[in-house]
């Protein structure tokens, strides 16, 4: 039996970090699926079309890594395609409080299905998809930070939104 495992996140884009856990987690297992989900609980620049895309391009030079769009249930989708593991990665300390809650909720809700995170590389922990896309929309350069596959997508989305869009939707507290 083939050892399979997903990636899932939002990769609103994806960047070196997440390429970097990608390619750390096809050397353990047959096959990864790196897994777009569609509507994540958050503002996202890139629909899911453009972000599986974007992940396709970024991760085509590795013959073991799928990457496909999915709604719902992470565990749930995980049994659909055969995924035993769940792939998450760490940045800094304040993401093993939110990883170890999924993976506590995940594990009840699918105990076939285990979890790991892998730690980043020190070299991309300060990375994000947020804080790529506030560096480039304020004329910074990033190319340390994603694929030239991603700085044209996000030229081409600042030429369509304009250069004053907020990358995400403002809230005031007060309303």
């Amino acid at each position: 039996m083939p050892r399979v495992a997903l990636y899932p996140g939002s990769f609103d884009p994806i960047h070196y970090g997440h390429i970097d856990i990608a390619q750390r987690a096809a050397a353990l297992f047959d096959k990864l699926i790196v897994a777009v989900y569609d509507r994540p609980n958050k503002s996202l620049f890139f629909s899911a079309e453009e972000r599986v895309a974007l992940a396709q391009t970024a991760l085509k030079d590795f013959d073991n890594i799928e990457v496909c769009r999915y709604a719902g249930l992470t565990v749930t989708f995980a049994r659909s395609v055969g995924a035993q593991t769940l792939v998450r990665g760490l940045r800094v300390i304040s993401d093993f409080e939110l990883e170890y809650q999924m993976a506590l909720t995940n594990r009840q809700l699918c105990p076939d299905v285990e979890t790991i995170c892998l730690m980043t590389r020190q070299d991309h922990a300060f990375i994000s998809a947020s804080v790529a896309k506030e560096v480039f929309m304020a004329g910074g350069d990033i190319t340390f930070m994603t694929p030239p596959v991603v700085a044209q997508a996000l030229a081409r989305k600042r030429e369509i939104l304009g250069a004053d869009t907020p990358l995400v939707r403002l809230v005031s507290l007060g309303e």
